[in-house]
């Protein structure tokens, strides 16, 4: 167990030295090029980093790997050039800002936003049960339970759904208590990590306004608009923003399938890239289809947002996870929930209170 937790924190701290010369190195070098090139180690870092975690730690190592290899490495591409949330005023002014915005999934304010306190809130439409954190923890808590008690009982349909659903609040958790954090501590304004994505009411609305918005906004940033701004010289701008699409949604399928080997290290069977690269098409065609009827007819939302949904947890049956359920990482993941719950329950009983 000592030497499970020392290699997390040598792991975790050799990161946060390496975002500490990006800030007081990198930074103060002329973007571009040069700054391009003193953070190519730093890319190299993280990239590797995950492989010292201990394997198989399925949850740490994909987050972490989520976090450094994916999130914190495309920012920091976008930092080489003076863009995103690293070139900020506040990231370039203090250091803790720059390291929590560089290595958690959160979305900061732009600078010249006015505070919360000025801006209209809308009413949030979100079930009752996702109204916050602490609900969200309770409910993925009992569906875990469920799961390790109960599986076999049910139809694997009904478990796959169920996966869905955890997945869903597993991440948002992870969102929400990151922002959670970063508000307490450094006291930042942050966007919402989605927006309901349950009550999307197409794909394009999915994908690129509800869920993730992190990654959402990462991808924009760093391939989306390079894209986009490329083929317009060659398809002009009405066109442009197709294979924008494409390539965001065939980056995050190569990232997905490097955060999956990360956690197996076994032969990509890029089941996963084809469940990004088969939604982008399915993206660019409902555009298409969009377009073609100039917007003049469309399905009431009590139609499509059950058929937006249901075509998005349908695919995740097919493609994204069956390499998760064949390598056992279902079985993986909730034991190591079910450890960490025994930790916890035996750190309580322990506590001298008691």
């Amino acid at each position: 167990m000592d030497d499970w937790v020392m290699k997390h924190v040598s792991v975790f701290s050799t990161a946060v030295l390496a975002l500490c010369y990006c800030y007081f190195i990198s930074s103060r070098l002329p973007k571009g090029f040069f700054r391009l090139i003193s953070l190519i180690p730093i890319f190299y870092l993280f990239t590797i980093l995950p492989l010292f975690l201990p394997f198989p730690s399925v949850y740490l190592t994909s987050n972490f790997a989520f976090f450094f290899t994916w999130l914190a490495n495309f920012k920091l591409l976008l930092f080489a050039f003076g863009q995103g949330p690293l070139s900020s005023a506040r990231a370039s002014n203090s250091l803790h800002i720059f390291i929590a915005s560089a290595s958690l999934p959160i979305r900061t304010k732009p600078d010249n936003n006015p505070p919360s306190s000025q801006l209209s809130s809308k009413p949030t439409k979100k079930l009752p049960i996702l109204n916050n954190l602490g609900a969200e923890v309770l409910a993925s808590a009992i569906l875990i339970g469920v799961f390790i008690h109960y599986k076999e009982k049910f139809h694997p349909k009904l478990i796959l759904i169920g996966y869905c659903c955890l997945l869903f609040l597993l991440l948002d958790c992870l969102m929400a208590a990151s922002s959670f954090l970063v508000r307490a501590l450094v006291g930042l304004e942050l966007e919402p990590p989605s927006d309901e994505p349950y009550l999307s009411s197409s794909l394009q609305e999915f994908w690129g306004k509800r869920w993730n918005l992190t990654v959402t906004n990462i991808l924009r940033e760093t391939v989306y608009k390079p894209v986009r701004s490329a083929s317009a010289a060659l398809l002009g701008k009405e066109l442009a923003p197709l294979p924008a699409v494409l390539a965001s949604f065939v980056v995050s399928g190569l990232m997905h399938e490097l955060l999956l080997w990360y956690a197996i290290r076994v032969k990509p069977s890029w089941e996963q890239m084809s469940f990004f690269v088969f939604h982008g098409i399915c993206v660019v065609l409902e555009f298409g289809i969009k377009k073609a009827l100039n917007r003049r007819w469309s399905l009431p939302w009590f139609v499509s947002g059950p058929l937006t949904v249901g075509f998005v947890v349908l695919t995740s049956f097919w493609l994204f996870f069956p390499p998760w359920i064949r390598n056992r990482l279902d079985v993986i993941v909730l034991e190591e929930f079910r450890s960490l719950g025994v930790f916890v329950h035996n750190a309580i009983m322990t506590f001298p209170i008691w």
